[in-house]
């Protein structure tokens, strides 16, 4: 059963909703994409002044229209998501660079301890992965989620932005440590993938907290405490973890759908 808008609320927004803040109004016109009987009672809510302007609109598609078409107006790209992504995003790699240079330091202090790069590879994408796509921060997140390229396109473009800064740190990381550096790509690669494939369930949040405390736990702190590596990166598990790639994108395909929803877990 559909819940409708009340009458009085209908009137208000009728009335350019100008006593409605935004959450409401956005709300409200997300309910009337799908609900005819409620866009009809918009329609007989309307006031004299905003018929009195939908007139002049009228007239004025009608004389385009006899002018003949208009020059194609260039395409813009809206800068909003793009500085959001920008400075939102360098305190974040900014973070995560220095986490891996201490890391590396403290391997050349500590030669005894087991590849803390290699350790830390997997979750180093994790926090910019769910800032670069996160309604809870995104100040334009209503607005790209209206776009055609919403959903599982844009996650995979800022996913992308942040492996650019990414992978290269590990890429130096593991120069400097002497560590595989398969073992150390792999494995960050697979966990992005793994975010996005169980973002479509949980939302990518949940999924990279859920991930990343289950690998500290599981993983690196056992290793720490053992001072060796698992099994899961020794030598030979490299293979592994590409199939674990190719399975988490062609699973991650499926549910791109799931993606271009508004939801409360993202």
């Amino acid at each position: 059963m559909t819940t409708h808008i009340s009458p009085s609320m209908i009137a208000r927004y009728a009335g350019r909703g100008s006593d409605l803040n935004e959450v409401t109004v956005w709300s409200i016109e997300v309910h009337l994409e799908d609900c005819a009987d409620c866009r009809a009672l918009v329609a007989g809510a309307t006031t004299d002044d905003t018929e009195a302007l939908l007139a002049r609109v009228a007239a004025g598609v009608d004389f385009e229209i006899a002018a003949g078409p208009a020059p194609a107006p260039r395409r813009r790209r809206s800068a909003v998501p793009d500085r959001w992504l920008v400075w939102h995003l360098v305190p974040w790699l900014t973070m995560t660079v220095a986490v891996l240079g201490c890391a590396v330091l403290l391997q050349a202090l500590q030669p005894s301890l087991p590849s803390l790069v290699t350790l830390l590879a997997p979750v180093a994408p994790l926090p910019g992965v769910v800032i670069a796509w996160s309604r809870r921060t995104d100040p334009a997140w209503e607005l790209i989620a209206s776009t055609p390229a919403t959903g599982l396109t844009i996650l995979l473009r800022r996913t992308a932005a942040v492996l650019t800064v990414v992978v290269p740190a590990l890429a130096v990381a593991t120069s400097r440590t002497g560590a595989s550096l398969a073992l150390t790509l792999l494995p960050c690669l697979a966990f992005t993938a793994a975010t996005i494939a169980l973002g479509a369930l949980v939302g990518v949040r949940l999924a990279a907290i859920g991930l990343g405390a289950g690998w500290a736990l599981a993983v690196v702190l056992p290793a720490v405490l053992t001072a060796e590596l698992p099994a899961v990166l020794q030598p030979g598990s490299s293979l592994v973890w590409a199939l674990l790639i190719v399975l988490l994108a062609g699973i991650t395909a499926t549910q791109s759908d799931k993606f271009r929803r508004l939801s409360s877990h993202n």
